[in-house]
């Protein structure tokens, strides 16, 4: 017999056949098996329903065909098709057994078959044209699938119509009231007035200010800038060809009188003075207390003899000055004390340190030297009750030769010239110092205004412009010789108190010393009872002539004032009347730490 030609129409009536004969039951079991996901079910049941149409049509012609076999059982074509069948469907030679066995099934009642096939597909049209109702769509065989839940765009919650709300911030801050933009929120004339006039305090202040630190910080550049550049010319040039030898001769006596009264605690004088109370035999100088001395604004190092010499010996001296130059000049003027063996008389050499620093803009505590040796930082009005009463600092003597007066250029810069000097001082501790004496200023500018009175009034002419108010003089206030001049460049007060205490400015010319660099008015009567605040008491204030009147006859202090060339040894006094009057701007003072 010839074998089946192996056509694609002969495939597909081998299948149709073979789904034609399966029982109803393995048809369900096979669309179970070959569904896919719950998620294509309406996909898969469109395409079930296309294949089971083409199956009722393929079982119809195989009936007829099945019908003209008489003898099927035997038929050599039908054992022949089915391999040639499975053979054809799957040329990869991969076929299944459950497959096969459906196939060689004979078909039973197909007419049953028909019906169900039917049946099922009516069912789904109608499952179909309800979801269409319901809005649901199958989806497309070609879309991408997946395992997981698909989200549709429509899914998503609807947005609520009413606004959202939000709970007000909690704030202790009362709601302000808004006004309307009519006369009610309209500034009135006074109100922009009132505004005006804050507004151009606050301005002036700003700018007073500004002019204030651009003041401060020139005051103290100038001075600084000023002692940098006055050269060092030694010692023999100080004696011999200087203009002012006098005045340099006499100034430093008055400052060796002051340590040698003053610098000495009240023991040692006690041990080593033959009128003392104790009346004990002198002490050696290595069993001595040795000071600790603090020379704020020390300069060039111009008393580090006259300490050198102090009655009590000096174990450490720690100098501090605003100006670089005179810092390096005062380490080298030290370093050669150390080296030069020939003058070291009396008293071993102290151990100094020399720094640059301000000590009156800025605080001191911040120097490691002063913390070893001990600051208090709660010293003045605002301290406490136990500082005050228990506290204090290591220095024995703090020391001031000709520079307090640059501290009154404001209250906060004396405020704190004095913080600085009572906070490293101890209890019982000395301030000692020299500097411009406001009695003499005073008198001066009361002196200028008598006469100046007199002139008019003999002259017969008194304007009003000639006047600042009936109180201050609006001429140039000026008085010196060929060696001094003082000047007033503002108007003074024609009393001669100088109120307020601070920023009274004056510039001061010294021969071959100062170059009319600016001071301050130091009225000695606000300074004192600024002192009480810091814990500090007066114990001795004196003209720089009353000194040398008091003192010139010293059993000590004569002497000394011959080796100083201040008088030779006849008793002739050295320093001329010019020089004279420039010493007597000065006086001399010692506060004692309580």
């Amino acid at each position: 017999m010839s074998p089946v030609p192996t056509t694609v129409e002969n495939r597909r009536h081998t299948s149709s056949k073979v789904q034609s004969n399966l029982p109803l039951d393995a048809m369900e079991s096979s669309k179970i098996e070959n569904s896919s996901s719950p998620s294509e079910d309406v996909t898969a049941e469109q395409n079930s329903i296309d294949r089971k149409g083409s199956q009722v049509r393929d079982a119809e012609t195989s009936k007829d065909d099945h019908q003209n076999s008489t003898q099927g059982a035997a038929s050599p074509i039908g054992k022949t098709e089915k391999p040639v069948t499975a053979e054809r469907a799957s040329p990869d030679g991969a076929h299944s057994d459950k497959k096969r066995k459906l196939t060689d099934e004979p078909a039973e009642n197909p007419a049953l078959d028909k019906d169900q096939h039917r049946t099922k597909r009516k069912r789904l049209q109608e499952r179909l044209q309800k979801n269409r109702r319901r809005g649901k769509t199958p989806p497309s065989a070609y879309s991408r699938r997946d395992d997981g839940p698909r989200i549709q765009p429509d899914a998503r919650p609807p947005r609520s119509p009413s606004p959202i709300t939000r709970s007000p911030s909690p704030s202790a801050a009362p709601i302000r009231q808004r006004k309307r933009p009519g006369g009610g929120a309209r500034i009135n004339s006074a109100n922009m007035e009132a505004l005006k006039r804050r507004q151009e305090e606050r301005e002036r202040k700003r700018e007073e200010e500004a002019q204030r630190e651009l003041r401060d910080r020139g005051v103290h550049d100038v001075v600084r800038q000023h002692y940098n550049a006055v050269p060092e010319r030694g010692r023999e040039w100080r004696k011999t060809d200087s203009k002012i030898k006098g005045l340099r001769s006499f100034n430093n006596w008055i400052k060796s009188t002051i340590i040698q009264k003053f610098s000495p605690d009240e023991d040692f004088l006690a041990r080593n003075n033959g009128n003392g109370w104790t009346g004990g035999p002198p002490t050696a100088p290595d069993e001595e207390k040795r000071l600790i001395v603090l020379d704020v604004g020390c300069g060039k190092g111009g008393d580090l003899g006259k300490w050198q010499q102090a009655p009590q010996p000096v174990e450490l001296y720690v100098g501090l000055d605003p100006a670089e130059v005179s810092i390096d000049q005062a380490r080298d003027r030290y370093n050669g004390m150390r080296h030069d063996r020939r003058r070291r008389r009396g008293n071993p050499l102290y151990h100094a340190e020399f720094h640059v620093k301000d000590c009156f803009g800025e605080s001191l505590a911040n120097l490691s030297i002063i913390q070893r040796v001990g600051i208090d930082t709660n010293i003045g009005p605002n301290g406490s009750l136990m500082s005050s009463r228990w506290g204090g600092g290591g220095f024995d003597v703090v020391a001031s030769m000709f520079t307090m007066h640059y501290a009154f250029e404001s209250e906060e810069k004396a405020r704190q010239m004095l913080q600085n000097v009572a906070g490293a001082l101890k209890k019982g501790g000395r301030f000692l110092g020299v500097g411009p004496n406001s009695d003499v200023l005073s008198a001066k500018v009361v002196e200028f205004h008598k006469k100046r009175k007199e002139q008019l009034a003999a002259a017969g002419a008194q304007e009003a412009d000639s006047k600042e108010e009936g109180k201050y003089a609006s001429e140039v206030l000026e008085w010196g010789n060929s060696i001094y001049r003082v000047r007033f460049p503002r108007a003074t007060p024609e009393d001669g108190i100088f109120r307020p205490a601070f920023g009274w400015k004056y510039s001061y010319f010294m021969e071959e010393a100062v170059e009319e660099i600016p001071e301050y008015v130091v009225p000695w009567e606000a300074f004192r009872a600024l002192t009480q605040d810091y814990n500090l008491e007066l114990q001795y204030r004196k003209p720089f002539l009353d000194v040398w009147r008091e003192e010139k006859d010293d059993p000590i202090l004569g002497p000394l004032s011959e080796r100083m060339g201040v008088r030779s040894r006849d008793g002739t006094l050295m320093v001329n009347e010019e020089e004279l009057e420039a010493a007597s701007l000065y006086h001399a003072f010692c506060f004692y730490k309580v």
